[in-house]
């Protein structure tokens, strides 16, 4: 596997990077400074991880309660299950944490599609940005499965893997987590909040962005952060 260089802040834990070693500029990259660098999130903007624990939740513990789609609420759906009772916490967990999972995702709609054409647009720069499960043992080789399936060798040397998103430098972020925290108080990208089942509710506040999903205009993003 080709290992690599995307330039990050000292604290990154590891990354893949496409054979050469592109250009990390600080915030301002999709302009005369270099190309715009668009950072992707795995689960829940490119694969169905939160269909697929409800229903792997649903096989495994047929007679215990569980939350639905429509109820979903909070990026964690360990806790809001621990929330109706406290060893469903654990037992959802398990279904996540269990040999296959990942692998097994299926894609959301129009995002294969999307990922294809972006990473062909004229000055612009596709990462793959996931975190790994605390419990890694086989989420992470998962992960690298599912990218080589679904979108090619080609992808799979952009699979940026870490714990901390914020010391990776780039222009944007596409993400279904509500909030991002790490090292970095101020990170170089502009966070554009996907639309998930467990963030709907959420009121954003100008100037943050949303993207409600791969049928959105997502191109108009990049065009509009590129000319800044």
């Amino acid at each position: 596997m080709h290992i690599c260089a995307v330039k990050v802040r000292p604290a990154l834990a590891c990354i893949g990077e496409p054979g050469g070693g592109h250009r990390a500029q600080a915030s301002g990259m999709g302009s005369a400074a270099g190309p715009l660098r668009v950072l992707v999130d795995m689960d829940g903007v490119l694969a169905d991880f939160e269909g697929a624990v409800l229903r792997g939740f649903c096989s495994r513990f047929p007679g215990e309660p569980r939350v639905e789609l429509a109820a979903r609420k909070g990026f964690s759906v360990r806790e809001q299950y621990r929330c109706l009772r406290e060893d469903l916490g654990a037992k959802v967990a398990s279904v996540y944490e269990s040999p296959g999972f990942f692998l097994g995702l299926d894609p959301i709609p129009g995002a294969l599609e999307a990922m294809q054409e972006m990473i062909h647009m004229q000055d612009t720069e596709v990462f793959i940005c996931t975190s790994p499960l605390w419990k890694y043992e086989h989420c992470i080789v998962e992960k690298y499965k599912w990218v080589e399936k679904h979108l090619g060798p080609e992808f799979v040397e952009r699979i940026i893997l870490t714990r901390d998103k914020t010391v990776v430098s780039a222009d944007l972020l596409f993400d279904d987590k509500d909030t991002i925290r790490g090292a970095e108080l101020n990170p170089s990208w502009e966070h554009v909040l996907f639309t998930c089942c467990h963030n709907r509710h959420i009121q954003l506040q100008a100037p943050r962005r949303r993207l409600l999903s791969w049928a959105d205009d997502w191109k108009a993003i990049l065009e509009s952060k590129r000319r800044q």
